[in-house]
Parts: C-alpha cells; sequence; structure tokens
C-alpha cells in the first residue's frame, strides 16, 4: 500500500496565514493556544471525582457520607462540588468577565436605540397628526364662512363634499384655531339652524337637536 506524500490544504494555508503575521500576533496566538490547553486540563481535573484514597473522602466517609448523595444531616446541602470559572482578565474577583461586560453594554445602548427610535416615530406619527387636524380645521372653517355668508344673504349653497388638497396646502398659511371654527359652526346652527358637517338647514333648532349627531366633524 502506497502511502500519499501529499500535505492537507488546510494546513499549508494556516502556516501561510501565519508567515503573513509579525512576531507580537505569532507570539499572542500561541499564549492564548497554550492558556486554552490549560484551561482544559484544569477542567479535566476539577471535573474528575475525588479518589477513595483522598483524606478528605476519608473523612467525610466516616461521618456518614456516601458518594453521589447531598452533604447535611437532612441531605438537604450541596450534592456537587463548588464550579468554577478559569479568568484570564486581570478584573479582580467579583467584577464580571470584560468581554461579557462589553456584550452587556452593547446591548444596553441597541435597547436605547430601539427606544430612540421609537420615540422618534410616535413624535413623527403625533405630528403628522397635528398638521392634517390643523388642516381640516382650516378647511371646515372656510366651508363654514362661506355658508354663513351665503346664508345671510339668505342664499343657500351647501359645500362640496371633496376637498381640494391644494386648496388646502394654501388656506394653511391663514392663523385659524378650533375657536374660530367653534364660534362660526355654533352661529349657523344658534341663528339658521344649519349644520355644516350635516350639509343641511333644518325647519327648527328642535329638528336640528333631534337629526344632528353633535357640533363636531368626529360626531358625523
Amino acid at each position: 500500500m502506497q502511502i500519499s506524500s501529499k500535505k492537507d490544504p488546510s494546513v499549508n494555508s494556516s502556516k501561510n496565514w501565519l508567515k503573513t503575521l509579525n512576531w507580537q500576533e505569532r507570539r499572542k496566538l500561541e499564549r492564548e493556544r497554550k492558556q486554552q490547553e490549560e484551561d482544559e486540563l484544569t477542567l479535566a481535573k476539577v471535573e474528575a471525582p475525588i479518589p477513595q484514597s483522598n483524606i478528605g473522602f476519608k473523612l467525610l466517609k466516616q461521618m456518614g457520607y456516601s458518594p453521589g448523595s447531598a452533604l447535611g444531616k437532612q441531605g438537604s446541602g450541596r450534592a456537587e462540588p463548588v464550579g468554577i470559572e478559569i479568568r484570564r482578565s486581570r478584573a479582580g474577583v467579583g467584577l464580571e468577565d470584560p468581554h461579557k461586560e462589553k456584550r452587556k453594554k452593547e446591548e444596553i445602548m441597541m435597547d436605547r436605540k430601539r427606544r430612540k427610535e421609537e420615540d422618534l416615530m410616535k413624535e413623527f406619527g403625533s405630528r403628522q397628526k397635528s398638521q392634517w387636524q390643523s388642516r381640516r380645521v382650516i378647511i371646515n372653517y372656510n366651508k363654514a364662512k362661506a355658508a354663513l355668508d351665503q346664508l345671510e344673504n339668505r342664499v343657500i349653497v351647501e359645500p362640496q363634499k371633496n376637498d381640494d388638497v391644494a386648496e388646502g396646502e394654501e388656506e394653511e398659511e391663514e392663523e385659524i384655531t378650533e375657536e374660530d371654527l367653534h364660534d362660526v359652526l355654533m352661529k349657523l346652527r344658534d341663528e339658521f339652524n344649519y349644520c355644516l358637517f350635516c350639509g343641511c338647514q333644518y325647519e327648527s333648532n328642535h329638528a336640528l337637536l333631534a337629526n344632528c349627531p353633535g357640533t363636531n366633524e368626529d360626531d358625523h
């Protein structure tokens, strides 16, 4: 049987990659590799059960301990040894691992960024709604004012239902408040029994109150 003399291409590529690094980077990689091997060896020794020849095991056995059972008179203590965590950082005991701390800070920053984006979206939606309401106030005010002028001349012309967007944009520059609109609407109702949103003039104030759902556009 012939043994192939060809080398694994992955090994060759790994060696070529190492050649591209400077001596400081190669030294760092070698140190990390040795630390990882040491950590694996240490954990393997710790996880191995204590032999029965151990002094501590003999003392526990004399006090009634049996392998696999929990400590304590009532058997309510620990059944397994306290676990260990190998720390290669220079952080003191009690401090979190720097990598975990970094990930935690990144998660906090991402959460803050997400909340900020949500607040901006809410603010944008609120601003859009406010602008739409302002346009509606101006459009309805102009309609109500035109209807009032025509009613005072004893001529009734019902306002059109379809709103012209361009007309609304031009009228948005006027300073008209909801109070101004409310005053004109109430004058139409009190003096002429006319509802802008119903689009008709009622025979009497009683008929207006009985058939009109309300004074606002939302009521209709």
